[in-house]
């Protein structure tokens, strides 16, 4: 799976296919994830705040080569912080029919008085917690890890959602988080300040 995949799956309850934080930080999340992915592809870098596109090539995935194509036709915009807020909005529902097709979830529909609400649900509980699973096991053992699972790892941390991977959130844990996260490339390392600046602001939106 790739990485807004797993994303998705740690940020939704199993049972209910609901957000386990804020919808608004879990659509950052997603939106981000998916930037992320197109880091992972080799396909755009980041730096200063801005991102650019360093390979036009197709990904080889095709909802990765429709947020490419979206970043090439509005190459005017640049800033990381408004692809996260434009792509945020429509992310858990890009991200979830493509895990609908791949087969990993079953889309949903829960009808409530007049209004009808979306939600992915797992096909196998086991293959949904095992990006979590796996993510607890790299923490427990401290060893090196590749970018992707790097990458899920901060974007679990930015969005809120380390104890949901952590169980209680240790402190002994954390601090092996913040080591580990320490072999991030500078791009997603860029990426998931970014992201977590996000969330801080649409959380303190929220309450306010």
């Amino acid at each position: 799976m790739l990485l807004a995949d797993e994303f998705f799956l740690i940020a939704h309850d199993d049972a209910t296919g609901k957000p386990r934080f804020n919808p608004g930080a879990t659509g950052i999340g997603l939106a981000a994830a998916l930037l992320g992915e197109l880091l992972l592809f080799g396909r755009i870098t980041v730096e200063s705040g801005e991102l650019t596109i360093v390979d036009r090539r197709p990904p080889p995935d095709a909802l990765a080569h429709t947020v490419l194509d979206q970043l090439a036709g509005e190459a005017q915009h640049r800033q990381i912080r408004l692809w996260i807020d434009f792509l945020r909005h429509g992310a858990a529902g890009s991200v979830g029919e493509r895990l609908a097709r791949s087969g990993v979830v079953r889309r949903h529909e829960f009808r409530r008085l007049l209004r009808t609400t979306t939600a992915y649900l797992p096909v196998d509980i086991n293959a949904a917690a095992w990006p979590a699973t796996r993510l607890r096991a790299l923490v427990d053992r401290g060893e090196a890890a590749d970018q992707a699972d790097l990458a899920l790892l901060g974007l679990v941390g930015a969005t809120n959602l380390t104890r949901e991977v952590l169980w209680h959130g240790r402190s002994e844990a954390q601090r092996l988080v913040d080591r580990l996260l320490t072999d991030l490339t500078p791009p997603l390392r860029e990426l998931v300040a970014h992201t977590e600046a996000a969330v801080g602001a649409a959380v303190l939106s929220h309450r306010q």
